[in-house]
């Protein structure tokens, strides 16, 4: 096989799995969702939660079948750990933006991860920036926007905390994103740096709610804040299907394709998640799609397609 029709093949594999990843990960907000309003869980206590599943669900996988992807060189364990931070980081803004702000704000500023890795990407690893991936990134922007319902005036009648913290958010996601990318530029295993980047957010979260002063919203007050649910089992369940399905897979499947496909390329795909998560809620939760969320998940749509078609010009003027 020629190396254009293996970069062909490499492109079209990473543009399923990132969009494979944007499906699985749709379930997210629909977890969290159950979990936050019928158990009252405090948001960093669940944040703990999921990721202590996450590195409980995915250690005995690697363990039995792959225990080679637990070796990690010496040369890369402080990467995993600063990786691990900037995933715990990610958490905490993203938490912070939820309570302050509330969800469909919260939203639209994690999605702003889709300029901020493009630019990011540009300026750091050279990747390319045109007129098409820019209009991909506008588009996606503002789909997002109008998906989660954030043209709502009153819902911008906010803190500036609440603000900052959702825009940190989206930076933050857009360096989880970069550091994927570099973690398969080192020779990383998918698998190995999301278990050990869960492990390390995992234990900067359970500090972080351990404090001795609550600087944080929705932390625990004591060590067994973190068992609160005590023996309500659905809530456990719950969690632990929002740890082995949308989180390790879906991330799973997301590191995968940043080794695929370019940082940006890859982040933008996942703005698609906004409008799984619609059409889901409206099946499971009842909750309706409005004109507006129609309209916006047309536009995430055709940036897809805008990006798509990019990727496709490219590679035949490559070719020629």
């Amino acid at each position: 096989m020629s190396p254009m029709k293996l970069e062909v093949n490499k492109a079209n594999n990473g543009f399923l799995i990132a969009l494979a990843s944007a499906v699985v990960l749709s379930f997210t907000g629909i977890i969290i969702k159950l979990v936050s309003e019928e158990y009252h869980l405090p948001a960093l206590i669940l944040a703990f939660w999921r990721d202590f599943f996450v590195v409980l669900c995915a250690f005995p996988f690697l363990f039995f079948l792959k225990p080679g992807l637990l070796i990690v060189q010496k040369s890369n364990k402080v990467f995993l750990i600063i990786f691990g931070i900037a995933l715990a980081c990610f958490n905490i803004a993203w938490t912070m933006a939820v309570t302050l702000s509330g969800a469909s704000i919260a939203t639209v500023l994690v999605y702003s991860s889709a300029g901020f890795t493009a630019l990011l990407g540009h300026f750091l690893f050279k990747e390319s920036l045109g007129l098409k991936k820019m209009a991909s990134v506008t588009l996606c922007l503002a789909g997002c926007v109008l998906v989660s319902g954030a043209t709502n005036l009153e819902a911008w009648q906010q803190n500036t905390l609440g603000i900052v913290s959702g825009i940190f958010s989206g930076l933050l996601y857009a360096i989880y994103s970069l550091f994927g990318r570099h973690a398969t530029q080192r020779g990383l295993n998918p698998w190995t740096t999301l278990f050990y980047s869960f492990l390390v957010a995992a234990a900067a979260l359970l500090a972080i709610n351990l404090l001795p002063v609550n600087i944080i919203p929705e932390t625990a007050n004591s060590f067994s804040d973190l068992f609160q649910l005590g023996e309500q089992w659905r809530a456990w369940a719950l969690l632990l299907l929002l740890a082995g399905g949308p989180t390790l897979i879906g991330f799973g499947l997301y590191n995968i394709s940043l080794g695929l496909l370019a940082s940006s390329t890859a982040n933008l795909i996942l703005t698609f998640e906004p409008v799984l998560t619609t059409i889901t809620a409206y099946f499971l939760l009842s909750e309706r799609l409005t004109t507006t969320e129609l309209i916006g998940s047309g536009m995430i749509i055709v940036a897809l397609i805008l990006l798509r078609f990019r990727n496709k010009t490219t590679r035949r003027t490559h070719s020629t």
